[in-house]
């Protein structure tokens, strides 16, 4: 099973509970994987501490134009919808760092004038800690275009594993290619204003991309029962809560993983996934009725 976790904003606890449920599954039973594709920021190794690490360097396919084969017919220019490639008077220039390496102006060149060249964008590093398969994308500094690299993190995916995706914060384009194919999405958000608005833009998201999903409210207690309210309101399951603990944000502060630092919490991430159990079993059991 793929559990995606991601948020609508940053800063709401999505990675503590990622790297949290990865090691109280690690306990339980072998087979669990951990994808870190915050690549821009990625921070689950700060709580795993894995010790040893391959690496692996990502690269992607932007154009290369053969201007004496060129005619300047401007096809690539025309298809390309990021502006990465134009064509002028006498020459084509190209804009790597816009290139989304679709390949499509390759595809339309009348010439064959254009081949595909290789861009470093970052690197994925793997490595085993704890009983979890961690894999992490960490993005180069500079680079835009973080979709590539999280692909390649993904690559990763061992099917035979229990796998947890930490995603990127927000509804862009990463998170999309983060969460994309996952059997469910848990949705992190916090009781606050602020919190519920940037919810109700990661339901919306979840809801367009057809993934079942449920929300974990993180610091539960600090803020007003709206969140609550609107998740009962849109038939939103809730699959757990997390505290408001001084103890919990002391823990965080020094990299301890809160199952291992405050065993008296464990209960709380074992509700979670188990509530996350229930509700992918009601998913295929919904499916099955449909077909």
């Amino acid at each position: 099973m793929i559990l995606a976790i991601a948020s609508g904003k940053g800063g709401t606890g999505k990675t503590t509970v990622s790297a949290n449920l990865a090691r109280m599954l690690s306990r339980q039973s072998s087979g669990v994987q951990l994808l870190d594709c915050d690549v821009e920021e990625p921070n689950c190794h700060i709580f795993l501490n894995p010790s040893e690490e391959t690496s692996q360097s990502v690269e992607s396919p932007v154009p290369q134009v053969d201007e004496a084969k060129c005619t300047l017919c401007g096809e690539c220019s025309k298809v390309c919808q990021f502006n990465a490639i134009a064509c002028l008077k006498k020459s084509v220039l190209t804009f790597p760092e816009l290139c989304h390496g679709c390949g499509g102006c390759e595809f339309v060149c009348p010439a064959d004038a254009i081949t595909q060249t290789g861009r470093e964008v970052g690197e994925v590093r793997s490595g085993d800690v704890n009983g979890i398969a961690f894999v992490q994308g960490r993005l180069r500094i500079g680079e835009a275009m973080a979709p590539p690299l999280i692909r390649a993190v993904k690559e990763q995916i061992d099917h035979a594993h229990t796998c947890i995706i930490d995603a990127p914060p927000g509804t862009s384009c990463p998170v999309i290619e983060s969460i994309r194919d996952a059997d469910f999405l848990a949705l992190v958000t916090e009781p606050t204003p602020f919190g519920l608005n940037d919810l109700r833009l990661a339901v919306e998201m979840a809801r367009a991309l057809g993934l079942p999903h449920g929300v974990v409210i993180n610091r539960s207690g600090m803020g007003d029962n709206r969140t609550n309210d609107y998740c009962s309101n849109e038939n939103i399951p809730l699959l757990g809560e997390i505290p408001n603990d001084r103890k919990i944000a002391e823990a965080y502060s020094r990299g301890e993983l809160i199952v291992d630092a405050l065993p008296q919490y464990r209960a709380c991430f074992e509700a979670i996934w188990e509530s996350v159990l229930e509700q992918v079993a009601a998913a295929a059991r919904e499916q099955e009725v449909s077909e």
